[in-house]
């Protein structure tokens, strides 16, 4: 489908979300956005892990580098993220609650190490009550890089249709829709 306007919006703390955003992409096309927020995770596991349960836990909104500048364009997005403590992790949703995605679709996409989407979904329909948010796709982080026929299998399911790009090559030698606001 490419008569909606489409936007990939993820965050990634190890990378692989970043891969599975550009695997989405390859297909889906559109638009790319980093979510980043200004205070980076720590990269050690128990630190990072310690860090995402007290923000879950205290419901803290992470202050993010930057903003879409025109969210209203967009008809439908692709929200990737890493399944943390069963959920999105919390720059997520600081980037969820920055807009009004009223009748907008979303579509969760995240990698994880065994917990699926957990509540994600539930908790991403939580916070965009007037968005649809169809079933999302699950992948194992440490599976992702092999993961291309899924993703497309996934999409072709929910009507899109595949771009032209070599199997294999995750998107990243071109990037010329990434959105850099």
């Amino acid at each position: 489908m490419t008569d909606r306007s489409t936007l990939v919006a993820y965050f990634s703390h190890s990378g692989n979300t970043r891969v599975l955003a550009h695997q989405i992409h390859d297909i889906a096309d559109g638009d790319v956005f980093e979510i980043d927020p200004v205070d980076q995770y720590p990269r050690e596991y128990n630190a990072v892990v310690g860090q995402a349960r007290l923000e879950l836990d205290r419901e803290f909104l992470p202050e993010l580098k930057t903003k879409v500048a025109d969210m209203d364009s967009y008809d439908v997005m692709f929200i990737g993220y890493p399944n943390w403590w069963g959920t999105i992790p919390r720059p997520v949703a600081s980037f969820l609650s920055a807009y009004d995605l009223s009748g907008k679709t979303i579509v969760p996409f995240c990698t994880h190490e065994g917990s699926g989407l957990g509540r994600s979904e539930a908790d991403i329909q939580g916070l965009c009550p007037r968005s649809t948010v169809p079933e999302g796709l699950a992948i194992r982080g440490s599976r992702v890089h092999d993961a291309d026929e899924l993703v497309r299998l996934w999409l072709r399911e929910r009507g899109w249709h595949s771009n032209p790009v070599p199997p294999g090559t995750h998107g990243s030698e071109n990037h010329s829709n990434v959105v850099e606001i």
